[in-house]
């Protein structure tokens, strides 16, 4: 049976928006079997060697599929879909939009909204022209992402896939000021569609009643 290695404790501002719930909203999604191995970050059970050949870096997610063993959730949800034939076309034009918009969620919407993030929870009030720039960047990038969503229901195709659970997230767990995002009507509506499945539901539900926060 697959292994998804997903937080047992994490700290609290963490906790609800750890990156090991886009595998588990995939895996629900899916309907697929899994266990859930438990980590313990403050007790640091990723910093372990054992952990190292699952997650080089030492991150959740992971999964051990029968042996198979990958880390980075993107990666994680593109093997399940092409593997289950699910939330991603069955043509290599459909594939390539979906893994297309994966990339895009990781490497063109995350870091602005991580950056603001990291340094919001570090900065000492002297970072005013930094913070500009990263809002800037936070505000270009939004502005296309909204005009893309225009006239869509869903980022990548037609359907809902796994680029939807990845863009989702990110714009749920990388915005904590509902400011950002609320002159961006189409993502907001996006957002708040996609978290209105019942699997995200069930989903969260279940990681908060497993996950403690430590």
């Amino acid at each position: 049976m697959l292994k998804m290695y997903g937080f047992s404790k994490v700290n609290l501002a963490a906790r609800g928006h750890t990156r090991d719930l886009r595998v588990l909203w995939a895996l629900e999604e899916m309907q697929l079997p899994f266990q859930v191995v438990g980590m313990d970050h403050p007790a640091h059970d990723l910093n372990t060697d054992a952990y190292r050949q699952l997650s080089p870096f030492e991150q959740i997610p992971s999964i051990n599929d029968d042996g198979l063993m990958l880390s980075e959730s993107a990666a994680i949800l593109v093997y399940l879909a092409k593997k289950s034939g699910l939330l991603i076309p069955g043509n290599l034009a459909g594939e390539a939009q979906v893994v297309r918009w994966c990339f895009a969620a990781m490497n063109s919407v995350e870091p602005p909204l991580l950056s603001l993030m990291v340094l919001d929870w570090t900065a000492d009030g002297s970072c005013g022209k930094h913070r500009d720039f990263l809002v800037g960047w936070v505000d270009r990038v939004l502005t296309n992402l909204e005009r893309w969503l225009a006239d869509r229901d869903f980022i990548a195709t037609k359907n809902f896939t796994v680029a939807d659970i990845l863009m989702a997230h990110v714009l749920y767990s990388g915005i904590k000021d509902e400011r950002l995002i609320a002159p961006y009507p189409a993502v907001v509506s996006y957002r708040d569609r996609c978290l209105a499945r019942p699997a995200w539901k069930r989903t969260i539900e279940t990681y908060c009643a497993r996950v403690e926060a430590g």
